[in-house]
């Protein structure tokens, strides 16, 4: 993050970043398939923990709630404000990164579907559900990293559900 802030995203290399963090670029390669990736090297561990997160809420819970339930895990996930702030800021700058950030949360839209299917619920239903989950983690997301009272992650799924569901009530 601090080279993408000295020089900007597209003009730091991977051999500035490898050097940077004590590397060598073939290591750097190890870990990474290339410089944006980067910036979503968390993405397969967040995803991992949501969806094992789901398997520990009761199935006997609306499906909804159950994928809320694990959304509240990512607030572990998410501790440094800041870096996340810089982040999202270099992401938001470069549509090809905006692409890849919505693969990923494709991608976590297909493992909570897919997760709820396996717990019993049918598949429009599982897809539905996990879509929608995505939509309140992003929106839960744009709250928390831009929320000047710094409020709580799992408050603010809270407070996205309850908006997401007084839209779907008309009211």
């Amino acid at each position: 993050m601090e080279l993408y802030r000295e020089h900007g995203f597209d003009e730091t290399t991977v051999a500035e970043i490898a050097e940077r963090a004590g590397l060598t670029e073939r290591t750097f390669f190890r870990y990474f398939a290339d410089k944006r990736e980067v910036l979503f090297g968390g993405s397969n561990a967040l995803q991992d923990k949501l969806v094992a997160a789901l398997a520990d809420v009761p199935e006997s819970a609306a499906p909804i709630d159950q994928v809320v339930r694990a959304l509240e895990a990512a607030g572990d996930f998410f501790d440094d404000r800041d870096f996340s702030r810089q982040r999202h800021a270099v992401i938001t700058a470069h549509p090809d990164l905006q692409e890849r950030e919505l693969i990923k949360l494709s991608r976590l839209a297909s493992a909570l579907a897919e997760a709820l299917h396996r717990r019993g619920v049918q598949k429009p239903a599982a897809s539905l559900t996990a879509e929608a989950g995505v939509a309140i983690f992003k929106v839960t997301f744009a709250r928390w990293i831009n929320d000047p009272e710094e409020r709580d992650f799992t408050e603010l799924i809270h407070e996205s559900l309850a908006e997401l569901k007084a839209v779907a009530a008309g009211t």
